[in-house]
């Protein structure tokens, strides 16, 4: 039944729709001359990264289209339910105030009208003492000798968030090394064990129910390591986790004290500000950790406050949203113009399509209109010589945004020149293209024939017209990564809110997890069970393979 609400949102998609299809009428670099303060509107600052959407595929009517939808859709009392930890994640029951892990001391933070703060507090302040101690080698294994290396087990956002941030972070020559494992792929865990030594090694398995498989695994193989040059007692002494059920972790054998939690209204894939940053914490030192939850918090305030017309990520989700919607375009690239950002693109696949990866709304009606797009990338300048081409003459347009940063601390100057030449390269070369008549007056002027023009001209003709997100930074510094990370994240929620869904659960996750099980049963001699052909004829081609 109608309401003035629906009536709202469907008249403010409505209206981006038209924008859409007028926007296919005007190039974009045509644009800049018919929208003089175009520039202008679609550049903001927000917690020292600058945002350029001008190259974005929108006109500045679509802009405004978009801002409306955003407002119909309750984007700004969602946003303050969010802070004010209202129950966000309805279908679990749950608040998600994320940011509450990195709100400085003194706030007054509420989950569901129950205070956090302190908690909060009380889990940084255990983190850095575990982090200074191991640092200073007031903590040590139980040998007596100092810890040299980190073990850490987890998979998805107990994984993904520390590996990103340790990767782009770490110092050349860490006084820690840090290793990660988090396939059940007992090659993952051979490797990352081999060199290192039990007694200079801490292992810190992370897992919000502590009861993943792939993470119990490893912890299981990495506890028998331990055992097996520390003996029982002193295997404990090296054995921490992180985990939202610390009991489970007690029960594994984990010391209470080696035991560090976070909270369920914190989600996986928004963790990382949490205890499941520890490894990083120690790893980095926990000044930098600070540093980089700084970070976070300024993208925080700054969602949080500023006006929707300059608030970063309510315009980066507006210009994603636009071409998902609008366009009809599914998939976008993340190129980071920085080699300790390659794995950026990995984090924001699973930030984005499995918050946003969803056909059913929070009314548990299916879905109006297209949810996620199909996040891939790799670091700049590998990708150019991967899938840029398809970026640049492939048949579907797709959406591209670049990471940079204007100055870099490492490596000869000149290089970074010529890194940041390229990231400027690629956005203006995939918005103005290259025409048919410039090829074919270049290829006339090297004295090829018409026969030979007619053939070639069209394969070197690239249209343009393609958009692109520039998101710029100073330096790859811990504020830096934290606020571009916190952008992400509240683009995501902005994204579901105005889709209608619940950006916080992730029960597309759990049907392959169920059967995994079932099957691993079957695989180990257990009864066989009713499957597809395909299925068991593979089960009984493995069964009793893997021993």
């Amino acid at each position: 039944m109608s309401t003035p609400a629906a009536d709202r949102i469907a008249a403010a998609w409505d209206r981006l729709d038209r924008a859409a299809a007028s926007s296919r009428l005007t190039p974009i670099l045509d644009r800049f001359a018919a929208e003089p303060d175009r520039l202008a509107r679609l550049t903001v600052e927000a917690a020292g990264l600058t945002l350029d959407l001008a190259k974005q595929s929108w006109s500045l009517d679509g802009l405004d289209a978009v801002l409306e939808l955003v407002r119909a859709s309750g984007v700004e009392a969602a946003r303050d339910g969010l802070f004010g930890g209202a129950i966000v994640n309805r279908s679990e029951g749950r608040a998600v105030l994320h940011s509450a892990l990195r709100a400085p001391d003194g706030s007054d933070l509420h989950a569901d009208g129950v205070p956090v703060s302190a908690e909060v507090e009380a889990g940084r302040h255990r983190m850095r003492a575990l982090a200074d101690g191991v640092r200073d080698g007031t903590i040590r294994g139980a040998t007596g000798n100092a810890f040299k290396a980190i073990l850490h087990i987890g998979i998805g956002g107990s994984d993904l968030g520390p590996r990103l941030v340790w990767e782009a972070l770490k110092p050349l020559d860490p006084s820690i090394d840090l290793r990660f494992v988090a396939n059940v792929d007992g090659a993952e865990i051979v490797q990352a064990l081999t060199g290192l030594d039990p007694e200079t090694t801490l292992v810190i398995a992370v897992s919000k129910t502590f009861t993943t498989l792939e993470t119990l695994a490893n912890a299981e193989a990495a506890r028998d390591w331990l055992r097996a040059g520390l003996g029982e007692d002193g295997a404990r002494l090296h054995f921490a986790a992180v985990s939202a059920a610390p009991e489970r972790a007690v029960a594994f054998g984990v010391n209470p004290d080696r035991v560090f939690a976070f909270w369920d209204w914190v989600g996986g894939r928004f963790s990382i500000w949490s205890a499941v940053g520890l490894s990083c914490a120690v790893a980095l030192g926990y000044d930098v950790f600070q540093r980089f939850l700084e970070g976070a918090a300024a993208m925080d305030r700054h969602f949080a406050q500023a006006p929707l017309e300059a608030n970063a990520p309510v315009l980066l989700a507006g210009a994603h949203l636009f071409n998902r919607n609008g366009l009809g375009r599914a998939a976008r690239a993340v190129v980071p113009y920085a080699q300790r950002l390659r794995l950026l693109p990995a984090f924001l696949q699973q930030l984005e399509m499995e918050s946003n990866g969803k056909q059913t709304g929070t009314d548990g009606r299916p879905v109006a209109r297209p949810t996620a797009t199909v996040v891939f990338g790799d670091a700049g300048t590998n990708g150019q010589h991967a899938f840029f081409q398809l970026l640049h003459q492939g048949v579907d347009v797709i959406p591209v945004d670049l990471v940079g940063f204007a100055a870099s601390d490492e490596g000869p100057a000149d290089m970074h020149a010529k890194l940041t030449a390229n990231l400027l390269a690629q956005a203006e070369a995939l918005m103005i293209g290259r025409s048919e008549a410039d090829v074919r007056a270049e290829l006339t002027a090297k004295g090829l024939s018409p026969a030979e023009i007619d053939i070639l001209a069209p394969q070197r003709t690239f249209p343009g017209n393609r958009p692109t997100s520039l998101i710029l930074g100073e330096r790859l510094s811990p504020e830096t990564l934290g606020a571009l990370l916190a952008l992400y994240e509240h683009k995501t929620f902005v994204e579901g809110v105005i889709w209608g869904i619940n950006s916080f659960d992730q029960w597309g996750v759990e049907l392959g997890k169920t059967l995994a099980v079932r099957l691993l049963d079957e695989l180990e001699g257990g009864s066989r069970r009713a499957h597809d052909p395909s299925t068991t004829a593979l089960v009984a081609r493995l069964a009793g393979a893997h021993r």
